[in-house]
């Protein structure tokens, strides 16, 4: 696999790793459902903020190329049709080739299928009702695909009504706008919703869609700060990610020193927790933006565990880990046996994913880039 790393931020590379590595770890629960103390609560947590360090630097990524897309020319139907075209080259079709295997892989086992399987093929399953207990992991990209949808369109629609506004103008507004409604919508379900306890919290709020869409638009507000004010985005590089890694850091340390549960503090739970985090993690971006490389002996594993990290993100969980633990259970297995089934996941998960990522993934992300489709939206 030849990678140009002339082409890569190593800085967001290594987000994308970290966060990847962070929802593996939390996943081993399953394997290890006895472990207990420090390591057992930094696995709870790194799970949910694993999959928020994806949200916000994705949401990156693509306010980058919204942005210049919006201000650098009309920005027409057929300009916006293209940014979904090629998000959805990259994130389909991974993401179908694994509901097709989880539903092969549910009939093996004998488990029965969510009554409203439909639900999956247009991400429906989880944009307002609670997560079903089928191919989980599928949550966050339900929200990845709504969030592309809905940024692209409003700043498209808005132009008729604003035909005079300054683009930059438009784009935060419409960003900010974004931000607001949900914030809006995680209060609404906080006064309306009767206190439960943290697998509910985890079903019903964390993993659906109509209360995270804005973890991405941090990520785009990020993009627009860095776009516009490019000298103040450098500037405050080091002080914004040492305030995020604290307040990351503080947040998580003191959630179980202080007791706030989600039974005595739902607000928190419901509405704060996830816009801190979110904007947290924004806060490392003007540093991590502007590494471009790091030694070789880093920068190497770092780069291929990014380029790997959606291919392993859709298979290690409900697909390599139930099979495995179908197959070969490891709830009687300690020492150096779970040790050795741990080592078997990782590389069985990190094989997978390579093959995957060169016989198919990448092949499909190639096909964005073709002439034929270029050529069709010019």
């Amino acid at each position: 696999m030849r990678i140009d790393y002339e082409k890569r931020i190593f800085g967001l590379d290594l987000m994308r790793a970290m966060a990847i590595i962070m929802v593996m770890c939390s996943h081993t629960l399953w394997i290890v459902p006895e472990m207990r103390g420090i390591t057992r609560k930094l696995f709870s947590v790194w799970g949910i903020l694993g999959v928020d360090v994806f949200f916000v630097l994705s949401g990156f990524l693509i306010g980058k190329i919204l942005y210049k897309m919006y201000v650098s020319k009309d920005f027409t139907f057929k300009d916006m049709s293209y940014f979904w075209v090629r998000r959805w080259f990259r994130t389909l079709p991974n993401y179908y080739l694994t509901l097709i295997i989880n539903i092969l892989v549910f009939i093996y086992i004998g488990n029965q299928l969510p009554d409203q399987l439909w639900k999956y093929a247009l991400f429906l399953h989880n944009f307002t009702t609670e997560l079903p207990w089928f191919y989980p992991e599928s949550w966050s990209l339900s929200v990845e695909e709504f969030a592309y949808i809905l940024g692209p369109l409003l700043l498209y629609l808005v132009l008729f009504f604003r035909k005079k506004t300054a683009r930059p103008r438009l784009f935060l507004e419409v960003t900010l706008f974004i931000l607001v409604l949900f914030i809006i919508s995680k209060l609404m379900y906080n006064h309306e919703e009767t206190v439960r306890h943290m697998r509910h919290w985890t079903l019903n709020v964390k993993s659906i869609v109509i209360y995270r869409i804005d973890a991405i638009y941090y990520g785009v507000l990020a993009a627009y700060i860095s776009i516009v004010k490019p000298k103040f985005w450098y500037r405050i590089r080091y002080i914004a990610c040492a305030f995020g890694i604290v307040v990351l850091i503080s947040m998580n340390f003191l959630i179980p020193l202080k007791g706030w549960f989600i039974t005595e503090y739902p607000q928190f739970w419901n509405v704060w927790y996830f816009i801190i985090k979110s904007i947290a993690i924004a806060c490392t971006l003007p540093l991590l933006s502007v590494v471009k490389s790091a030694p070789k002996s880093i920068r190497i594993p770092i780069t291929y565990i990014s380029i790997l990290s959606y291919a392993i993100y859709v298979f290690h969980y409900s697909i390599i880990m139930q099979l495995m633990k179908y197959l070969i259970p490891s709830e009687p297995m300690e020492g150096l046996d779970l040790v050795i089934y741990l080592l078997v996941y990782v590389l069985i998960t990190f094989v997978v994913a390579y093959l995957v990522y060169r016989i198919y993934e990448k092949p499909m992300t190639d096909l964005r880039d073709s002439s034929r489709i270029k050529k069709y939206f010019k």
